[in-house]
């Protein structure tokens, strides 16, 4: 082969690979890996796998390893528009860690995945930022991670996120539809906005048809739309598990999308019913724009977005008020939202009453 075919003939880079840039990420992002650690990590960023010590669960009598995985869904088309990538990353570790700390489980580590068209070291690296500082707020250790490359199949500002995180829960201490009794009060908690789900629908109505653009300030909402549609969703981990040592917490239910009433059911057992009503909070400005704006009807609205509501805990009546005080404690605003019933007809799930508080 001549000099000059070996000069032009095909490379990774020519076809849109640059490992050089995705060396120059791993660099930027090592800071921030470093602050999600646990003592039980060892080694660091650049291995080929996240290590843990598992001796630290000795001290459980019966471990039992909860895992999740989840991502972000069409937030991330928000993010990419209003070229804000470091606030992503903190609703995905909420997407996971919130799902696992459901069964009382406390998370432990996490790693991520990000998918690019193109390799920018400083927008990985503040994605990174983001799922690092997220971790934090879970209270676990972010081990490891991907990021791929993937031109032709992404624009070159396209991007999308994924995580998979392990927590450990005593088998004797597992909470869910089980220890759930009539009587039983539903504590909400309130959500931060939006969240992470029903963006296709909110891209939908207040970019799509109502033509909003997203640098327009609100003035219902007191800032601009991609400002509040950015809001990163509340991680409730270390939230929940600081209820589940003060109060008789019998389950949790992490509101996702199918909303609020279906994700309350996933932990009610069969021959209850929990009844929720609705005049006992407010949900925040935005819900009512999506509504208004799209024409879309409250069921609809209730069964794609949280309404206000992210994540709510299912108590013994006797610990209601020492509950409610824990979350002050902790800066989460929180509610008696309804209660769980027997309504003697066999009816299994959750239901909303009355109108919401204006």
């Amino acid at each position: 082969m001549s000099e000059t075919e070996e000069t032009t003939g095909a490379s990774y880079a020519a076809a849109g690979v640059d490992i050089e840039a995705g060396d120059r990420a791993v660099e930027l992002m090592k800071e921030w890996v470093g602050k999600a650690r646990r003592p039980e990590v060892m080694g660091g960023l650049g291995g080929f796998a996240g290590l843990f010590d598992a001796s630290a669960l000795k001290r459980y009598d019966r471990p039992l390893l909860a895992s999740a995985t989840d991502g972000v869904g069409t937030k991330v088309d928000i993010a990419r528009r209003m070229g804000v990538h470091d606030t992503i990353g903190r609703d995905l570790v909420a997407m996971v860690m919130d799902d696992i700390v459901v069964c009382g489980a406390e998370p432990l580590f996490m790693t991520d995945y990000i998918c690019v068209g193109k390799v920018r070291p400083e927008r990985v690296a503040a994605i990174v930022k983001g799922i690092a500082e997220g971790c934090v707020l879970a209270g676990c250790a972010l081990v490891g991670g991907e990021t791929a490359e993937h031109p032709g199949l992404l624009g070159p500002d396209d991007f999308d996120v994924a995580g998979a995180g392990t927590g450990v829960v005593e088998a004797d201490r597992v909470l869910g539809a089980e220890r759930v009794r009539e009587g039983d009060a539903v504590v909400a908690m309130a959500s931060s906005g939006l969240h992470a789900n029903g963006y296709s629908l909110v891209r939908h109505v207040l970019l799509e048809r109502a033509g909003l653009a997203l640098d327009a300030r609100v003035a219902e909402l007191g800032r601009t739309l991609g400002e509040e549609l950015l809001e990163p969703t509340r991680i409730y981990s270390l939230d929940c598990l600081a209820l589940t040592r003060t109060a008789e917490v019998h389950a949790f239910g992490h509101v996702t999308g199918g909303g609020l009433a279906a994700n309350l059911a996933r932990v009610i057992p069969d021959g209850l019913h929990a009844t929720l009503d609705r005049s006992t909070w407010t949900p925040g400005p935005v819900f009512d724009l999506v509504g208004r704006m799209g024409g879309v009807a409250r069921p609809e609205l209730e069964r794609t977005l949280n309404m206000g509501v992210g994540m709510v805990a299912v108590v013994a009546p006797e610990s209601v008020d020492v509950a409610l005080a824990t979350l002050a404690d902790r800066g989460v605003e929180a509610w008696v939202a309804g209660e769980i019933t027997d309504r003697g007809d066999h009816a299994t799930g959750a239901a909303l009453t009355g109108d919401y508080a204006a």
